[in-house]
């Protein structure tokens, strides 16, 4: 049986499937995330693979057949540095990140995000590697000094486990892929800086590559020497395999830490002269693309919410039951991340707001209309990412039926939710299958959902409220810089 993992930022989880994709054992475990002065979030390695141990050595334990494979997913961006061992030479610095937020305005500004966007198609963001590294240049050029690979979340747990320096080429894709050939950008690299650590970059897999287990990593999960290790691909493209993504048009929203926004598509052709933000990801399918639009907003603003207002997670759907479509007219914008927004547009100024509040509101209409300014947010992001198919969506927002709900009316369209809310480590394990020359089917393993259809009269009433939505972020977006 193959055991996936998926690494998200604040928990880990490990998933056994069968042969019909019907989850059989799981296991999660948290993750610790050090948010320190300055907007700095960072992560510790040999913590983040002690999770890993935790939650394969808890689903091997219960299984009954051996372990064929293990297949690693994880969250994507920031940077993971590592020396020849697999070892940290510094904490990992997450995607969440924002100590490199002035730089960032600083490549608005000059031109710089404009050229890598032209070149590769991709949004920089203050978390984003090209300004991580940037930052780390200037000043901790020492740390970039001991480092062997400069790399990502799932390829830290990956050398650590096998060995091996690698990473898979969706990760890679931001912000110095080029989506067409596979292959880095050398002008792109070179415009934010960064030709003399080219060596930091490690090439990225080709497909259906397969590692195998080490010494070091049998002995730390309690699984045989070189057994199969799949490195990806990382947790965005994960959660669309998982859910039954296939289609060039349909799409997938992620309502999880972020609110991630994907279309797959078989064209990476894109307008050098739009906004730069977003990405195009590559899939384990060459010629297939997942455009991305990842906003920083999504479930860590309710948790937000949550902690301001003294209220439980598992509130939020009769709060938001209490208070009508509109909020009783107050209205939000949710960028609530010290890191700005990243997309569909990039400004690491962005902040949040509340507006039409008054003493005849309570916690109710100031829950709603947070957690419609989410959804307006995703709306946005789709228009950019060019949805045109069906609809699927996953993660811990979803598991309110109220905000689902919310989500399907803004959108206007129908929302397909997976019955296993574990789509990321589903999608890393038909990967596996693939690579390993045992793949399952495919659409078998996605078809156990349900629909959410939105209310016609609702729908109309958010066409408007999305329209007046643009119109504060176009006011908001050039407030931000005063």
């Amino acid at each position: 049986m193959i055991i996936g993992v998926d690494i998200g930022t604040s928990l880990t989880k490990a998933v056994v499937f069968d042969e019909a994709g019907v989850s059989l054992h799981q296991a999660c475990t948290p993750s610790e995330v050090h948010h320190l002065p300055g907007g700095r979030v960072e992560q510790d390695l040999d913590q983040v693979v002690g999770t890993v141990a935790t939650v394969v050595r808890e689903v091997a334990a219960k299984l009954d057949a051996p372990v064929t494979a293990l297949a690693l997913t994880g969250q994507g961006d920031g940077v993971w540095l590592r020396d020849e061992d697999g070892n940290a030479v510094r904490p990992a610095i997450s995607w969440l990140d924002g100590r490199a937020n002035a730089l960032l305005a600083k490549w608005q500004a000059d031109g710089v995000s404009r050229e890598v966007f032209r070149r590769t198609g991709s949004g920089m963001f203050p978390g984003c590697a090209a300004a991580v590294l940037s930052y780390l240049d200037t000043h901790e050029p020492e740390v970039l000094d001991r480092a062997a690979v400069a790399g990502y979340c799932v390829d830290a747990v990956v050398q650590r486990l096998t060995g091996e320096i690698t990473v898979d080429v969706s990760d890679a894709s931001l912000p110095f892929l080029d989506p067409k050939t596979r292959r880095y950008d050398e002008g792109a690299i070179a415009a934010v800086g960064l030709s003399h650590r080219r060596n930091l970059l490690a090439e990225p897999a080709p497909p259906k590559a397969v590692f195998r287990l080490n010494r070091r990593g049998a002995e730390l999960l309690g699984l045989p020497e070189g057994l199969p290790v799949t490195a990806g691909p990382f947790d965005l493209p994960a959660s669309a395999i998982g859910a039954g993504v296939r289609a060039p048009g349909d799409g997938i929203l992620t309502a999880g830490t972020t609110l991630a926004c994907q279309v797959l598509t078989d064209n990476a052709e894109f307008d050098g002269e739009g906004e730069p933000a977003g990405m195009f990801l590559s899939t384990p399918t060459p010629g297939e693309y997942l455009h991305a639009m990842p906003a920083m907003v999504g479930t860590a603003s309710i948790d937000w919410i949550c902690r301001l207002l003294g209220i439980e997670v598992t509130e939020i759907g009769t709060l938001l039951a209490q208070s009508p479509p509109g909020a009783a007219g107050v209205r939000a914008l949710p960028f609530l991340s010290a890191s700005g927004e990243r997309a569909p547009f990039v400004d690491a100024s962005a902040r949040a707001q509340f507006a039409g509040l008054s003493l005849e509101h309570g916690r109710a209409d100031v829950v709603r209309a947070l957690c419609e300014s989410i959804a307006y947010a995703a709306r946005h992001c789709f228009d950019a990412a060019g949805l045109s198919g069906r609809l699927y969506a996953c993660g811990g927002g979803v598991r309110s039926a109220e905000w689902t709900q919310i989500f399907a009316d803004v959108l206007g369209r129908p929302i397909v939710i997976p019955s296993d809310p574990g789509v990321g480590a589903r999608g890393a394990v038909l990967v596996a299958a693939e690579a390993l020359n045992q793949p399952f089917d495919a659409e078998l393993w996605a078809s156990s959902s349900r629909t959410v259809s939105p209310v016609p009269e609702n729908v109309e009433f958010y066409q408007s409220g999305y329209a007046d939505y643009q119109a504060s972020l176009t006011v908001a977006r050039g407030l931000w810089r005063l």
